[in-house]
């Protein structure tokens, strides 16, 4: 397994982790990802670490909490071997302060984190969203108190936008705080916009990308291609899934699929394992994060390291799967010279 740093720190992730979602069956979107009990989760993190991947990813909101409880029971007498990263923001609950980057709510979810996961301390703790109601500098002082009482060692976010993460990171230099070096973004062949300003500013502001969902939804399985029917009972085709997750245009999935087969038929791997590692030789992507709901799809998608797509190949998928980029992303294009690609 390869490993790398995360980005500004010297902190090291594996390139694939385990996302952790399948844990746990709650009702709803989360029963359509996956229903593991200990049992079976316990299986996949053996698997998972013998393949070297050791970071296990969760959230306070997968199952209601249930996915950290299985976490932790099924890293129970390993804490020294693994690598947990969690989030919180999202609603937990129904009070008026259950939800949110204040500082009563994110210290109420890290301590119900570890007592979950059955830890005291969080390797890496992500806010899940961005909170417009709360002050950033009210948020970055808990982190950083939280950071240096030793409940957790680095900081990141999940889903914010270019100025979010920006103005939180001019926050935390004027105030000389702990400073986060991971994103956890959307990102996959079908859905690229994190390349148009996420990506150069992880680059800039040295923040790693933790790739979620880098199947597009489960639409780069392989089972959806031109001239054949739509899958039918599949998590994509549940209303919570539906709900939840980004439209995708069935002719530019297509598209974007035959260029996959094509490969696949070079390289001899599937359509799973060349989006994993096509994305692996993304700039700023530290770790793509898999899930899987049983051992045989955790073991395909683990098949995605270990080898490279060719320069051509990587093109071929590029051109195939770009599109017209909003405004002010397409205009910049056109300055190449002073707006480079990143790299």
């Amino acid at each position: 397994m390869e490993y790398r740093l995360l980005g500004g720190s010297g902190f090291k992730v594996p390139v694939l982790s385990l996302g952790t979602g399948t844990f746990g069956g709650a009702p709803g979107l989360f029963e359509a990802f996956g229903t593991s009990g200990v049992d079976e989760a316990t299986r996949l993190v053996d698997i998972a670490l013998e393949a070297g991947v050791n970071l296990f990813d969760s959230a306070d909101i997968y199952s209601q909490g249930r996915s950290e409880e299985i976490l932790g029971k099924a890293i129970a007498g390993r804490r020294d071997q693994v690598l947990i990263s969690t989030k919180a923001t999202f609603r937990f609950g129904e009070g008026p302060n259950n939800v949110g980057s204040s500082r009563h709510h994110l210290i109420r979810q890290v301590e119900g984190s570890l007592k979950r996961l059955g830890t005291d301390y969080i390797d890496l703790f992500q806010l899940h969203g961005f909170d417009a109601q709360t002050p950033v500098e009210e948020t970055l002082s808990t982190l950083n108190d939280l950071v240096t009482a030793g409940k957790i060692r680095y900081l990141g976010v999940s889903n914010f936008s270019g100025w979010h993460l920006m103005k939180s990171l001019a926050v935390s230099d004027r105030y000389g705080w702990s400073r986060y070096v991971a994103h956890q973004a959307y990102y996959s062949l079908i859905g690229r916009s994190y390349e148009w300003e996420l990506m150069p500013l992880g680059l800039d502001q040295k923040v790693g990308a933790m790739v979620w969902s880098p199947l597009g939804w489960a639409r780069l399985t392989g089972k959806y291609r031109r001239g054949q029917p739509v899958p039918q009972g599949t998590r994509l085709e549940s209303q919570a899934a539906v709900d939840a997750g980004p439209p995708v245009d069935l002719e530019y999935l297509y598209q974007v699929v035959d260029a996959i087969d094509e490969v696949a038929a070079e390289t001899g791997k599937t359509v799973p394992q060349i989006a994993i590692n096509w994305l692996l030789q993304r700039p700023t992507v530290s770790s793509v994060i898999i899930g899987a709901r049983n051992e045989e799809q955790l073991r395909q998608n683990l098949g995605s390291v270990g080898w490279n797509l060719t320069p051509a190949q990587v093109a071929k998928l590029d051109k195939a799967s770009e599109t017209t980029r909003a405004y002010p992303y397409f205009h910049q294009l056109g300055f190449a010279e002073r707006n480079p690609k990143p790299v």
